[in-house]
């Protein structure tokens, strides 16, 4: 406590993991490119790890090096498009090169999905083989990315929450000099740890085709739509919600689909 009040934590944490001398011309390695890495990583560890267990539709470590490489790009690629197409399409316009420079940040979700989702369609389709145990598959991989992206999105300073008096409000000096919630922090829990230990534990039961990915959808929404209060509107508002509560509804609605279909399928 300082003068009766909080002395809440400012943030001051570098964007930059590894700085290269001034000389190369290069600023350095960003922790948003080591966020993406691990996410991608740990997904790759438990494909393999589920590959071995005869756990997935993958016939062999060439169909797994194949899956994991069009993930990463359909991510990348997913992730990038959206954020412009949803959320920057005026700084896009001003600036049509900022769509290359992901190292500053602004990668969205949504278009993540549906990247991932296309490299889904493509890689099923070009296996000849059933798509719903293949989204089971994405959806078991996808909370690594979502998590380490969350950190990152708070390392950065962006995303930033709500005005806020509680303990561990942080303040941003660069949005303002107001205390916020840690948005970022709660949605890396929602998002990311908490369906990342679901299906760690729901994937072996070799559950439905399509249970898995509905399961992960309504919980990532859930956490997205519950996080989305806490977090500052930059976005503005659609039909009295946020832009990111809004293009969740749909994550609702397949998710629904999948656990009633599977459900009805048990019975």
């Amino acid at each position: 406590m300082i003068g009766g009040f909080l002395a809440y934590w400012v943030h001051d944490l570098d964007p930059v993991a590894i700085h290269f001398p001034p000389s190369w011309g290069l600023r350095g390695v960003h922790w948003y490119g080591l966020a993406y890495a691990a996410g991608f990583a740990i997904a790759a560890y438990l494909l393999g790890r589920w590959r071995r267990a005869g756990l997935t539709p993958l016939r062999n470590v060439h169909d797994e090096s194949a899956l994991i490489t069009a993930i990463m790009i359909g991510t990348i690629m997913g992730g990038r498009l959206g954020h412009v197409l949803l959320y920057a399409r005026a700084e896009f316009v001003a600036d049509p090169m900022m769509v290359f420079r992901v190292w500053q940040g602004g990668m969205a979700s949504h278009g993540g999905f549906l990247g991932v989702l296309l490299a889904g369609l493509w890689f099923a389709r070009s296996r000849k083989q059933d798509f719903l145990p293949m989204g089971d598959l994405l959806c078991a991989l996808a909370p690594a990315g979502l998590l380490f992206g969350r950190l990152a999105n708070f390392v950065n300073g962006e995303l930033v929450g709500n005005p806020s008096t509680m303990p561990w409000a942080v303040i941003f000096p660069r949005e303002s000099p107001l205390p916020r919630h840690p948005s970022q922090l709660y949605e890396a829990f929602g998002e990311g740890l908490l369906p990342l230990l679901w299906v760690w534990f729901r994937y072996p039961r070799r559950l439905p085709p399509g249970r898995l990915a509905g399961e992960f959808l309504l919980l990532y929404a859930a956490a997205r739509i519950i996080g989305e209060c806490f977090r500052s509107a930059e976005d503005g508002f659609i039909l009295g919600l946020t832009a990111g509560q809004f293009w969740t509804l749909p994550f609702v609605v397949l998710g629904s689909i999948l656990v009633f279909r599977t459900r009805r399928s048990v019975e």
